[in-house]
């Protein structure tokens, strides 16, 4: 756990829609604007100079940081169906009231195509990204390396002293090869120290099909260029307000070569802890995000996936509880890109970084787009022109709204229980929540992969008097504030039979 104070010494509804200004929808990319081709060159040069510094910051959870000016407010506003409860003495429905989304909607503006293209093209131009590959300047994975600190650290004037970049390096034998790989940390000082930390990865590293020649051209524009593109862009939006929860970004270094990377960095942070466990809420993988079209020319631009590691039920299922959480809050947000939540902690006989920390029972999940071309994954072929922008920037607004409801709402109440009445019902109370304006209880039926976004109700008060609980396999609650926002949800509650 991290705690107020502690240093940890870090090395090198009704439904609706909201207008989002997209670029063009872009099936293929041949060519990239003059502008863009200019800003771009203007960029390499920045990180052919680059000079880092890996002295050692201190993460300290629960600083006192400046606040932003106050937001218009986001009323989330649903009544429940006409099944569900009706109105007790401790509360009732929430009232109902005009729908806005000024935050998220706010945040969702920000994410820049253009930006994240250029982040692309500067990766895939460095040829290879292989870990034996030999540093070339402005080829190689040292050069990626150096285009992402550079990245990274432009954030940090951004932050309001929010924001800090440092790398974390290991040791990598991989083919024969002994090399030094690295990890490049953003992390983002949360307000909160009961808000846990949220880690947001993309692996920067990519591989020919067959892990033949580490010089052979692999760009990687897809797998994992979008990845980190996305991270980028999240990274500089997030790091400009406050946030409750501490938000870690992480370019994982060798993870085509067996998770190395993020192997290596949970090894590094557990022996920082001097053995406990850092209150992870939640890690989520970008790991080729950039595609809507699919081998034969299908096109799902409407969806992405989120893998997650099972079991579906129990207390022993953390990871499909962010998932199906994750979806949850999504929709409420944007009813018209669906995060589909996959009953698989990854394709079969596929991984990613998400996986490494599901291993040691933190919860974490992988956003990958709906239909993936495997002849391009892996060869000369993954460049830009597998690359749609419009898709990419829904893909990045779809973990961007995920991670500031977890980072920046309120956080759910505790103490849950259910309570026999003499009148049939039973009466689910909570801990009340000082920071809650009203709380959302979301239902799962038995069995069921995900929430019913039609089975869920919006309460005010902190107890509910139902018969009907029966019904449902278990639920959880999520804490709303003041200005509408939802924040995270509390652990499952499995409903027992009666």
């Amino acid at each position: 756990m991290l705690y107020a104070g502690q240093a940890l010494p870090l090395r090198s509804p009704p439904r609706h829609r909201f207008l989002m200004v997209q670029s063009a929808n872009m099936r293929r990319h041949s060519s990239l604007p003059a502008t863009l081709v200019i800003l771009w060159m203007s960029v390499m040069l920045l990180a052919c100079t680059l000079t880092t510094s890996n002295a050692p910051p201190t993460l300290v959870i629960g600083n006192a940081l400046p606040t932003d000016t106050a937001q218009a407010p986001i009323a989330l506003a649903t009544l429940p169906p006409e099944d569900l409860p009706g109105g007790q003495a401790a509360g009732g429905p929430a009232p109902q009231g005009p729908t806005g989304q000024a935050l998220i909607g706010s945040l969702l503006n920000q994410v820049t195509v253009d930006r994240m293209i250029i982040d692309i093209d500067a990766l895939q131009r460095m040829v290879t990204r292989h870990v034996n590959s030999i540093d070339g300047g402005n080829r190689g994975v040292r050069a990626a390396y150096r285009y992402i600190r550079q990245q990274m650290d432009s954030i940090i004037p951004l932050s309001a002293g929010r924001f800090q970049v440092f790398d974390h390096t290991f040791t990598l034998e991989w083919q024969g090869v002994r090399t030094t790989q690295t990890n490049i940390i953003g992390l983002l000082n949360g307000t909160d120290a009961g808000a846990g930390v949220i880690i947001i990865g993309a692996h920067y590293d990519s591989i020919l099909r067959g892990q033949g020649d580490p010089e052979y051209p692999s760009p990687g524009a897809n797998d994992n260029g979008s990845g980190v593109a996305g991270m980028l862009e999240i990274a500089r939006i997030l790091s400009q307000r406050p946030t409750r929860a501490t938000i870690m970004f992480v370019a994982f270094a060798a993870e085509e070569v067996g998770r190395q990377g993020s192997i290596e960095f949970i090894r590094y942070l557990q022996n920082q802890a001097g053995g406990a466990r850092y209150d992870i809420r939640g890690m989520f993988s970008l790991d080729i995000i950039g595609s809507h079209t699919g081998p034969n020319g299908e096109i799902n631009d409407t969806t992405i996936r989120l893998f997650s590691d099972g079991p579906n039920d129990g207390p022993g299922s953390p990871s499909r509880q962010l998932a199906r959480m994750s979806q949850f809050i999504h929709q409420r947000y944007i009813p018209d890109f669906f995060i589909n939540v996959e009953d698989l902690a990854d394709r079969v006989g596929r991984y990613s970084d998400h996986l490494s920390f599901s291993e040691v029972g933190y919860p974490a999940g992988r956003f990958i787009e709906p239909l993936e071309d495997l002849a391009r994954q892996h060869t000369p072929d993954d460049n830009l022109e597998d690359i749609q922008a419009s898709y990419m920037r829904r893909a990045t607004q779809a973990v961007l709204t995920v991670v500031t409801a977890m980072s920046s709402g309120p956080q759910p109440p505790n103490n849950l229980s259910l309570r026999p009445n003499n009148n049939g019902t039973r009466r689910l109370v909570w801990e009340p929540n000082p920071d809650a304006a009203r709380y959302i209880i979301a239902l799962r039926r038995p069995n069921a992969l995900t929430f019913n976004p039609s089975e869920s109700f919006e309460w005010t008060g902190n107890f509910v008097d139902w018969d009907g609980w029966g019904q449902f396999g278990s639920l959880v609650i999520f804490s709303v504030d003041a200005s509408g926002l939802i924040g995270p949800a509390s652990a499952e509650f499995p409903i027992p039979a009666g």
